[in-house]
């Protein structure tokens, strides 16, 4: 394994957990369950039409950089005034039953956490190299903390950084730079693994790291995109393979 480097920075959602992802089928799957009172109380509207409309809010919404920074560390919250502004969409106005949806997914979203398969023994393996390991993460502390422990991460760590404990989240250049100094290593021996990719491979190769895009359900990058990252893998183990090697078997 005398590809890997010095240290690697990981992120927690969506790389090590199955946090957020697939967020049409989800919003489709819960909102079933509200069909009847959807479509019996918003005006021309269905499941669909409800499930595209909060999309829509919430690309709207976390699309300024000061405000998603403020509501990362209440996404529950934040998911609320989305759902808001979804209903609005539809020229409808209900906060309690814009609360309630919104309340319902955070309660789904957070029964159907799930470990990535290969992410303990990965991580085991990596340690047993000599590679350095931080997890850096963006969200509310207790939040970010509570996954960490319900998933035993900790001891896999030399250094974990969450946003609201740390005051400052990805992709501000101190976050990374803070992480790299943790573990004692230079920019240009470090990755950064995870699956977005403006804070998991634009960010850090701007600061000399190497950008792993983690890339599970083999979407590809999003259309448009002018993101190179260094590596696109689909499983955490194929970090511990050389991919030049991997890209001629």
């Amino acid at each position: 394994m005398k590809h890997l480097p010095a240290a690697i920075l990981f992120d927690l959602d969506d790389t090590i957990i199955r946090a957020y992802a697939n967020p049409i089928e989800a919003w489709g799957r819960l909102l079933t369950g509200y069909r009847a009172t959807l479509e019996g109380g918003v005006p021309g509207a269905d499941v669909e039409a409800v499930r595209d409309a909060i999309l829509a809010s919430a690309k709207s919404f976390w699309q300024d950089p000061v405000e998603a920074a403020r509501w990362r560390l209440d996404i529950a919250g934040a998911r609320r005034l989305v759902v808001q502004g979804g209903l609005a969409r539809l020229g409808h106005r209900d906060d309690d039953l814009a609360a309630e949806i919104a309340d319902a997914f955070t309660t789904m979203r957070q029964a159907e956490y799930a470990l990535y398969p290969d992410a303990h023994d990965t991580l085991t393996t990596l340690r047993s190299v000599g590679v350095k390991l931080a997890l850096v993460t963006n969200g509310r502390g207790e939040i970010q903390r509570a996954k960490i422990e319900r998933f035993d991460l900790a001891r896999h760590f030399d250094h974990i950084q969450i946003e609201g404990e740390f005051g400052r989240g990805k992709p501000e250049p101190d976050v990374y730079h803070h992480a790299l100094g943790k573990l004692g290593c230079a920019a240009s021996a470090a990755w950064m693994v995870g699956d977005n990719i403006e804070w998991e491979v634009v960010a850090p190769q701007r600061l000399g790291l190497r950008g792993v895009w983690y890339d599970p359900d083999g979407n590809g990058l999003p259309d448009g995109s002018d993101a190179r990252p260094d590596r696109i893998i689909a499983r955490l183990a194929e970090l511990l393979v050389d991919d030049a090697l991997s890209s001629r078997a």
